[in-house]
């Protein structure tokens, strides 16, 4: 049974390593995949100090990927730590998971690419369309936002870092 469990957290988080699937639970339309961190502590946000004192736990439902036609939930335990640095103005932080969540985030880092990929292909509306057939229930606003969120690429230039003027000869 630990090396079905193994197989499928290879399969569905291959390029995150703190993390254990402790269950999947397939349903017609739902599947819920049931995941816990495996660090001993997290660093703080504030201060940048390690943690290893939890004050506390709950969980979160972050959106995942569609998988087959369903849609696929993570059922994510995290621990909120206490800060250690008695300077910090933190008190108490929740460990992030990095590559799979981030601070309020409702989605996982896949599906966010995922549908920021959709949208600066066909944009709002058409995105959401296109997000609706492949399983995932989203606005075209938030398809717009996502685009938005999206870094700045690179802009070419020459060695000095400023376009040069052609003249005419």
């Amino acid at each position: 049974m630990e090396e079905v469990v193994l197989r499928l957290k290879e399969l569905l988080f291959p390029s995150i390593a703190d993390v254990a699937v402790l269950s999947v639970d397939v349903d017609i339309e739902i599947v819920r995949v049931d995941v816990q961190c495996t660090t001993a502590g997290a660093v703080c946000p504030g201060c940048g100090a390690w943690s290893t004192r939890v004050h506390s736990s709950y969980l979160r439902f972050p959106a995942d990927v569609p998988s087959a036609g369903r849609t696929v939930v993570l059922q994510l335990r995290v621990r909120r730590f206490r800060c250690q640095n008695t300077m910090c103005t933190r008190r108490t932080f929740v460990e992030q998971i990095s590559g799979l969540t981030r601070r309020y985030g409702q989605r996982t880092e896949r599906l966010r690419s995922t549908l920021a990929a959709v949208g600066l292909a066909l944009a709002g509306r058409a995105g959401a369309r296109l997000a609706a057939i492949l399983g995932v229930s989203v606005s075209r606003s938030t398809v717009l936002r996502l685009v938005d969120a999206l870094p700045e690429p690179e802009v070419p230039g020459t060695a000095s870092g400023r376009c040069r003027r052609v003249r005419p000869p």
